[in-house]
């Protein structure tokens, strides 16, 4: 049986070249997207192609800050691929450089309900997938890179304020991985503009994905010699 894998995120370089590596590897794949409802930030809008990762992904629906809709969102990738193999979550913030006091309160909110709260909310539902299952692999996806931007550019403060709290989540999920029956991995990337290699360093990985791998954060960039 092919495997079944859900990513999920919100639109960006790097969760586009993640889901042309799995549309390598499988016939079909799910893929939930936080929805662009930021009001400082332009979003385009997705170019539909005729490519094998357009052909082969199945669009679902969430919204990150209610926890009914990750278990919605959980149920329907299970009954969409049969089951869920691999759930690959992947946090690339938008950017929004504004000055604090600029900062629209309903961006704020946004921020908090679908790039924070809504993380813990899908891995709650997976988690309570794979250890009802005794199976499966929960793959954490971030770039540990800076905020961009030159000395005299406005600070981004929302984007890296979502990262922190995933990474730090990432952090507390390997730690607690040993003591789980499914396997917890994380990567890492530190190479801005090489989404395409780091999208395959990550399936690569998952593909050869053992019992040594849990608890692992992967990191790449050419200058990680050590993982």
């Amino acid at each position: 049986m092919t495997r079944g894998i859900l990513i999920a995120g919100n639109e960006s370089a790097l969760s586009r070249a993640v889901e042309a590596e799995v549309a390598r590897r499988v016939e079909r794949f799910a893929v939930a997207l936080i929805p662009p409802r930021f009001a400082a930030v332009s979003v385009p809008q997705r170019e539909l192609t005729e490519d094998k990762a357009e052909k082969a992904r199945l669009s679902l629906d969430w919204n990150p800050g209610s926890p009914i809709s990750a278990r919605t969102l959980v149920l329907a990738a299970e009954n969409r691929l049969q089951r869920i193999d691999e759930a690959i979550l992947v946090c690339s913030p938008p950017s929004i450089r504004r000055p604090a006091s600029e900062l629209p309160l309903a961006d704020v909110e946004i921020l908090i309900n679908d790039h924070i709260k809504g993380w813990f909310f899908l891995v709650k539902e997976l988690a309570a997938v794979f250890t009802s299952r005794s199976s499966g692999t929960l793959a954490l996806v971030y770039n540990d890179i800076g905020s961009g931007g030159g000395r005299d550019d406005t600070a981004d403060l929302l984007g890296p304020s979502s990262a922190a709290s995933f990474r730090a989540l990432t952090r507390g999920l390997l730690a607690a991985a040993p003591g789980e029956p499914y396997v917890t991995t994380g990567f890492s990337g530190s190479n801005a503009g090489d989404e395409k290699g780091f999208a395959a360093f990550i399936l690569k990985s998952l593909d050869d994905s053992n019992a040594r791998n849990n608890g692992r954060l992967n990191k790449y960039g050419k200058f990680n010699f050590f993982k």
